[in-house]
C-alpha cells in the first residue's frame, strides 16, 4: 500500500501564499490526491489487509482532513465567503450560500467517518464495515461537487473582485495562521 509519501506531488504545493487563489486550488489538488488515496485504501484493505502501511496511510488521510482541510476552509470562510456575500450577484450569493452549508455538512460527515479510520490506524480495526464505506463514500462525493462549485464559480467571481493590495493580505493571513513565514 503507497502511502502519501509514494503519491507523485503529494508535497508541499509548489506556489505560495503570495498568490493565495493558486494556493486555494493546490490545496483542491492536496484534497482530491488525499481523496484517492483514501480510495485506494478502501480497495487495498478489502482485497489484502490492514497491514501496517494500510494504517500508515489511514494516519496520512486522518492528518489531512484533520489540520490541513480546516485551515482551509477557515480561508475561504474568511476570505472569499464574505466578499462574495456582501458584492456578488444573486446568482454567486446562492452558490456561496451553499458552500458554507457544505463546510458544515463536511464537518459533519469527516467526524462521521473519521472513526473508522482511526480504528483501522490505531490496529483496532481490520477493515471497514457498510456502513462505513457509505460514510467514507459521502464524504468524498460531498467533497468533489464542492471542489467544483469553488473552483468554477466562487474563486473566479472573488478573484475580480479584490485588487493586488488585497490578494497580498490574503496570503499573508493565510501564511501567518500556518505559521509560515
Amino acid at each position: 500500500m503507497a502511502t502519501s509519501a509514494g503519491l507523485p506531488g503529494f508535497n508541499t504545493p509548489a506556489v505560495g501564499f503570495e498568490q493565495p487563489f493558486a494556493m486555494l486550488e493546490a490545496c483542491h489538488e492536496r484534497v482530491e490526491r488525499t481523496l484517492t488515496l483514501l480510495q485506494r485504501l478502501r480497495a487495498y484493505v478489502r482485497e489484502q489487509a490492514a497491514d501496517e502501511a494500510a494504517r500508515q496511510a489511514a494516519r496520512d488521510v486522518l492528518r489531512y482532513f484533520d489540520i490541513a482541510a480546516p485551515l482551509h476552509h477557515q480561508d475561504e470562510e474568511l476570505h472569499v465567503f464574505p466578499l462574495l456575500l456582501a458584492q456578488g450577484a444573486p446568482s454567486v450569493v446562492a452558490v456561496v450560500q451553499q458552500l458554507q452549508h457544505d463546510h458544515v455538512c463536511m464537518a459533519a460527515d469527516w467526524a462521521a467517518a473519521r472513526g473508522a479510520l482511526q480504528a483501522l490506524a490505531e490496529g483496532a480495526a481490520a477493515g471497514f464495515g457498510a456502513e462505513d464505506e457509505a460514510r467514507l463514500d459521502q464524504f468524498a462525493q460531498r467533497y468533489q461537487q464542492h471542489i467544483q462549485a469553488e473552483e468554477g464559480t466562487a474563486y473566479p467571481c472573488a478573484q475580480a473582485l479584490l485588487a493586488q493590495g488585497d490578494l497580498h493580505a490574503m496570503g499573508l493571513e493565510m501564511a501567518a495562521r500556518r505559521r509560515v513565514g
